[in-house]
């Protein structure tokens, strides 16, 4: 298996080959790539990337998967990542079935969601689904930001940012997406939480587990949301087990004691973004907020060892961590707007596209 270093210069190199291609597609997207690309090494701090085969990182880097896309990612020497642009292809190649849906956070790319998905697929045994996320201009803006105790509001106005990515756009070819949702106004939803709606309100998924790191528990978070609102939140509810790892963010109340919380036990950033009136249901002893298990002096979380630790607990009766009801009503209000404007009926104006 290929170390983090040699598959840094592989993204690299794909990276610099696949420029001409994306400036001709996309010019003034590609004008934007120092900020949407993240660059590889922001997923080799985050994520453990040497997780995956050299092929994968080519092939993603190569800006195969942009925000929204769904990949399907089985455990190591079991197959490719699959990248899928359109929700009836993935459910087709048996996504819906799929043992997990994760969602990374700190801005990743495809590289990092896949190493994040490929984590999880190791613990559960089968291929894991994921939502790319973070390659907007809007999440760059907001991310620059910062989070701190303004997390949930700060990463919402990234929808008030989509129109630039939108604007950017209408210069560029375009490609259908996962999702009906679309907004002819300036605001709508970023395209991984619209691609999340999409995909759980489907009859065809099935998908048990939902795992979220960082801001990609945020992400969840308001896709459920906008379930609740369209009153669609029960089926997925009943059959779905959340769990968190690096930020404590509130879910619907239909969640209760089916959300388990992961945090590194001198994990500050993660404190900072998340829910202060939620208590960790699991602290991973030296860890801080990443996800690779060889970051300096141990502190990365082992997603794999850490998820085969606590399953047999996920069916472990639980009391509430947060009691205040009224504080969840505030603290949520973030995901609960973004719910109520993705059922909003100039939301639902036309399918939107890449």
């Amino acid at each position: 298996m290929a170390s983090t270093v040699s598959h840094l210069v592989t993204a690299e190199q794909a990276e610099l080959q696949s420029a001409p291609a994306k400036a001709l597609r996309a010019p003034m997207t590609a004008s934007l790539l120092g900020l949407e690309w993240r660059n590889a090494a922001l997923d080799a701090l985050f994520y453990d990337i040497e997780g995956l085969e050299s092929e994968d990182v080519a092939r993603l880097a190569a800006w195969d998967a942009p925000e929204g896309a769904l990949l399907l990612v089985p455990p190591a020497g079991k197959g490719e990542v699959q990248v899928f642009s359109e929700l009836q292809a993935f459910l087709d190649a048996g996504g819906g079935e799929a043992r997990a849906l994760a969602v990374a956070g700190v801005g990743s790319s495809a590289i990092g969601s896949a190493a994040f998905a490929r984590d999880i697929a190791e613990a559960l045994g089968g291929s894991v689904a994921a939502v790319v996320s973070g390659y907007g201009l809007s999440d760059a803006l907001t991310e620059a930001l910062g989070g701190f105790f303004w997390f949930g509001a700060l990463n919402s106005m990234r929808h008030a940012f989509e129109g630039l990515d939108r604007a950017a756009r209408t210069l560029s070819d375009r490609s259908p997406s996962l999702t009906s949702i679309e907004a002819d106004s300036f605001l709508r939803l970023s395209k991984d939480t619209a691609t999340l709606i999409a995909l759980l309100e489907s009859p065809h998924c099935k998908i048990p587990m939902m795992v979220g790191h960082s801001k990609g528990n945020l992400v969840l978070s308001e896709a459920l949301y906008a379930l609740r609102k369209q009153e669609k939140l029960g089926p997925v509810a009943k059959r779905t087990q959340i769990v968190t790892i690096s930020a404590k963010v509130g879910m619907p109340r239909e969640f209760i004691g089916k959300v388990f919380d992961v945090m590194g036990q001198f994990d500050s950033f993660g404190a900072l973004n998340s829910r202060p009136d939620i208590k960790a249901d699991y602290l991973v002893p030296g860890a801080w907020h990443s996800t690779n298990p060889n970051f300096p002096m141990g502190m990365g979380i082992d997603v794999t060892k850490v998820l085969k630790t606590v399953l047999p607990l996920l069916d472990t009766p639980r009391p509430p961590t947060n009691t205040n009801a009224q504080a969840a009503t505030v603290l949520d209000l973030p995901q609960w707007l973004t719910g109520t404007f993705a059922t909003a009926p100039w939301m639902l104006a036309r399918p939107m596209t890449l």
